[in-house]
């Protein structure tokens, strides 16, 4: 770490509503950390779009080299559906981080904010709270700039799965399932795949019941992918920790969003054995952009989980402190339904809803979960 105290944070604002929900995000993470004793020193560099045309790269070295020396990342949006590769990709250089960084495990919590209405109808469904687990690193998306097309009659791309991954990713959920438990959660992964079908994901299988077996505190059990799509819209509560390939944990973690409000609502984080990348699983939203109506709590969200993981790292029950004091403040600012987001037919756009939150940020009961 940077120091005792004293947290080193590169930012990167992006493209699109990125920098509408930057600004806003550090002023929160501020108010959080008031009074606890931390420091967070807030470094900003070029990535994005916006980077590509200035520069002709979207990550540019000295921007990697900031992240990997800094205790985390922050990072808001990125990419323009509009502005791609010469392949007709999109410029993503957010997908680029969490290979150079080694961010095997995407974790994207599923967690009801209090006063939003669910998207279903049983009453349960207002008080979610699970986590799916992403492999980010390899899947379908080991392709990513690889794939080829073949005299423009087929295409091809390549799904890898490794052990060495494997293993550190199923361990990871084991891990999180364990501290989940320990706090109340029920203690469960549940490995989600395709193994009646796909050699791949037979073996993935195979790999995480080998590591099951170092993690018996928790429950472990499979669930078809297709099986998982159905039980998320019927059943969802059932859940507790999903593991799962990257194509398949990047389509699920969105329908997860759309459970609890969607993606402005959805935080998530890339963490690997030395770095980790926390931003809001929305995009840059060009169609919104400059127009006040981003919805900032996914960002919020994401920086609480950077304090959790950093407290978790280093030791810092400040730093745990601040993140409970964030989403204590979010769910304040939505509780008794006082704010309603535009994107779900409301009028709170991005300043109302960041003043919501840090009228209340040093007053509000600290709320734990437990998603890193």
């Amino acid at each position: 770490m940077a120091g005792n105290q004293r947290l080193n944070i590169a930012v990167l604002a992006g493209d699109g509503i990125g920098p509408e929900v930057t600004g806003p995000c550090l002023e929160v993470v501020q108010a959080a950390v008031a009074g606890t004793g931390l420091e967070v020193d807030f470094r900003e560099s070029e990535a994005g779009v916006g980077c590509y045309r200035r520069h002709g790269d979207a990550l540019p070295a000295a921007t990697l080299d900031a992240a990997r020396a800094a205790d985390a990342v922050l990072l808001a949006a990125m990419g323009d559906p509009s502005i791609r590769y010469p392949d007709g990709t999109e410029i993503a250089p957010q997908i680029d981080l969490r290979f150079d960084l080694g961010l095997y495990a995407g974790v994207r919590p599923v967690r009801s904010v209090p006063g939003l209405p669910s998207a279903l109808a049983d009453p349960r469904a207002n008080a979610l709270d699970f986590v799916i687990i992403r492999e980010s690193t390899e899947g379908l998306f080991a392709s990513h700039g690889r794939g080829e097309v073949i005299d423009d009659q087929e295409a091809r791309e390549t799904l890898v799965i490794t052990r060495a991954t494997s293993e550190r990713l199923f361990d990871f959920a084991f891990a999180l399932a364990t501290r989940r438990s320990e706090a109340g959660r029920p203690g469960q992964v549940t490995c989600v795949d395709k193994a009646n079908v796909f050699r791949a994901f037979a073996f993935f299988r195979k790999v995480f019941d080998e590591r099951a077996v170092n993690h018996t505190a928790v429950a472990a059990d499979h669930a078809y992918v297709d099986a998982v799509a159905l039980d998320l819209v019927r059943r969802p509560w059932r859940f507790d920790v999903m593991v799962t390939e990257n194509m398949f944990g990047d389509i699920l973690s969105d329908l997860g969003a759309g459970l609890i409000g969607g993606m402005g609502m959805a935080p998530s984080a890339d963490i690997g054995d030395d770095h980790a990348v926390f931003q809001p699983c929305h995009g840059s939203a060009p169609d919104i952009a400059g127009q006040g109506k981003a919805n900032p709590t996914a960002m919020f969200l994401s920086a609480a989980m950077m304090l959790d993981w950093l407290a978790l790292r280093h030791e810092l029950p400040a730093a745990k402190r601040a993140a409970g004091r964030i989403r204590g403040a979010v769910d304040r600012a939505f509780g008794g339904g006082r704010l309603l987001p535009t994107e779900l037919g409301g009028d709170a756009g991005t300043t109302r809803i960041t003043e919501a939150v840090l009228a209340t940020i040093g007053e509000v009961e600290v709320v734990d979960t437990v998603a890193i």
